[in-house]
């Protein structure tokens, strides 16, 4: 039996570089200070996705992302490697988006793509450490979840069949389809892309990706669909504007930081009340815990 397969993606900020320009007057992350690169959880997610693709002959693979213009390139790097299509949400309408509004607009786009069987999506992204933008698209479109998932086993009469990590060791779950579920990123490793997909599909682009002025390619999206990458905006999706991006997110930022550990010195505690105290004043002072 065919599944229709879609993978949450996002091209996120590389947060091992980040400096003192990390950060907007607003709050948000300024993600033109930082390269970008693919979600590490996501990649495992889209391998989960590519094995159930090859165990279940007819099945697709979509790649579903939201950002910038730029973030097209998310959907290239899962075409590379085997995915059939990618949808990029891109609109001014959902910048600045925390949890609960990306939710919402993932959970719109996915609607509109309709009759999916399979949502995956990477444990939690680490621009936001946060695990919760898959439980809460799960939540929205009343699909039942899996978390922590480390291998997607089999899908035979309708049931995923999927081990994931717990506390203290690991578990067997049976869940029925639909299914929203999240990977870890202890799961197996993404495939290299594959070089006759990157020579197919290297040119594609969304619209917005395009220059403005003609180029020697531009005959090419009229001669081969496949090179036009499907973009939404928040009309697109018939989404409501209240619940996307700045407008709809209850979360603010207040800043975001680089910590460094730097082993300084060497100190000798004793167990006594004072010692503890000063040990906890000397952490939070310096922003290593709390």
């Amino acid at each position: 039996m065919s599944y229709k397969i879609v993978v949450l993606a996002k091209q996120v900020p590389d947060t091992r570089n980040v400096g003192k320009d990390a950060m907007t007057a607003e709050g948000t992350v300024n993600r033109a200070a930082l390269p970008a690169i693919f979600n590490p959880d996501d990649l495992n997610a889209l391998e989960q996705a590519l094995r159930l693709k090859e165990q279940n002959p007819g099945s697709t693979v979509g790649i579903l992302t939201m950002g910038p213009p730029r973030a097209g390139e998310i959907i290239r790097q899962g075409l590379y490697r085997g995915a059939d299509t990618g949808w990029l949400l891109t609109d001014r309408l959902f910048a600045g988006a925390d949890t609960l509004a990306t939710s919402y607009a993932l959970a719109t786009a996915i609607k509109k793509i309709g009759d999916v069987d399979i949502v995956i999506g990477g444990r939690q992204a680490i621009d936001g450490d946060t695990a919760q933008v898959g439980p809460q698209v799960a939540q929205k479109l009343g699909l039942n979840q899996v978390t922590y998932a480390e291998e997607i086993i089999k899908i035979e009469d309708g049931k995923a069949t999927i081990r994931r990590h717990i506390d203290g060791g690991v578990e067997t779950v049976v869940a029925p389809l639909p299914v929203a579920i999240t990977v870890n990123g202890s799961a197996a490793p993404c495939r290299p892309c594959n070089a006759k997909l990157v020579m197919k599909y290297k040119r594609a682009t969304c619209p917005m990706e395009r220059p403005k002025e003609a180029n020697e390619y531009t005959h090419l999206y009229d001669e081969r669909p496949y090179m036009t990458l499907n973009q939404w905006s928040v009309a697109d999706v018939n989404g409501d504007p209240q619940q996307c991006g700045l407008a709809g997110s209850p979360t603010k930022v207040k800043a975001v930081q680089n910590i460094v550990f730097q082993a300084k010195e060497s100190k000798t505690l004793t167990s006594s009340d004072a010692d503890v105290e000063g040990l906890i004043k000397e952490l939070l002072n310096e922003k290593i815990i709390g």
